[in-house]
């Protein structure tokens, strides 16, 4: 049974040591990787990554934490967006809690609407990283609302109303090893249609249990879909299949 991690970062440091024996390891188990960028480095081996391998597929994006007093250059990153494998533009949101400075989160919110318009310009979906500022996310977003606007909230952990706001607006909800170490969300994924769900695992980070405390892997992210599967009664096989179609779906992914 076939799963797509739609949430990783094996370009990143964690795996120099061993990245080709994770990468053949998460194969092996039948994982289907989007490896996604931070900023324009990380974008650009993502990118490689994907070349390199059939059974991944690359975005491009510039993290809300990262490069504050960068400027966002949407010419550089639309020559990645158009390249053959990339499939999103992400990771790009609002990041209030490691962000709090007001002038820091004008900076975020400044470069978040550039990158929705180039969202809009590519028609790519988009990837958004948004932590105690979904509010302000929910308005952004509604304000910028177009057809060629569509996309996940990764990572999510709002609340049960915001996820409504969302699921509304017709965007997908990702869910990653957290799900699997607290009770706080369980009444969102239980809520949530599975066909508006991805799985995720952000490795290197949020590892799931049983395996916390160690590096995460894409691998581990089956364990993800089999709490999903225990939280909403139904088969570890439908959360499979369902979620598989539904990352090929909002990425235009043809196997």
């Amino acid at each position: 049974m076939n799963l797509f991690d739609s949430h990783c970062h094996p370009q990143f440091p964690h795996y120099d040591q061993d990245r080709n024996e994770l990468i053949k390891r998460t194969l092996k188990e039948g994982v289907f990787m989007i490896c996604v960028g931070t900023d324009f480095e990380t974008s650009k081996k993502a990118i490689e990554m994907a070349d390199k391998y059939e059974w991944i597929w690359a975005t491009v994006g510039l993290h809300p934490n990262d490069n504050l007093n960068e400027k966002f250059n949407p010419e550089i990153y639309e020559k990645l967006l158009n390249q053959e494998r990339v499939v999103g533009f992400g990771e790009i949101g609002l990041d209030y809690y490691r962000t709090e400075k007001s002038e820091d989160q004008k900076i975020q919110k400044q470069r978040f609407g550039q990158q929705l318009e180039l969202a809009k310009k590519v028609k790519k979906p988009i990837v958004l990283h948004c932590r105690e500022a979904h509010q302000e996310m929910l308005k952004i977003i509604s304000s910028n609302r177009d057809s060629n606007l569509k996309g996940v909230i990764h990572s999510f952990t709002g609340t049960l109303e915001e996820a409504k706001k969302y699921l509304n607006l017709k965007f997908y909800l990702g869910f990653n090893g957290i799900i699997t170490f607290t009770n706080q969300y369980d009444e969102i994924v239980k809520y949530a249609p599975l066909e508006n769900i991805l799985l995720e695992t952000d490795a290197p980070y949020l590892t799931p249990s049983p395996f916390r405390g160690k590096r995460n892997e894409p691998a581990f992210v089956r364990y993800v879909a089999e709490k999903i599967a225990q939280l909403k009664g139904i088969s570890y096989n439908r959360v499979a299949e369902q979620t598989f179609e539904n990352t090929k779906k909002l990425f235009e992914i043809k196997l």
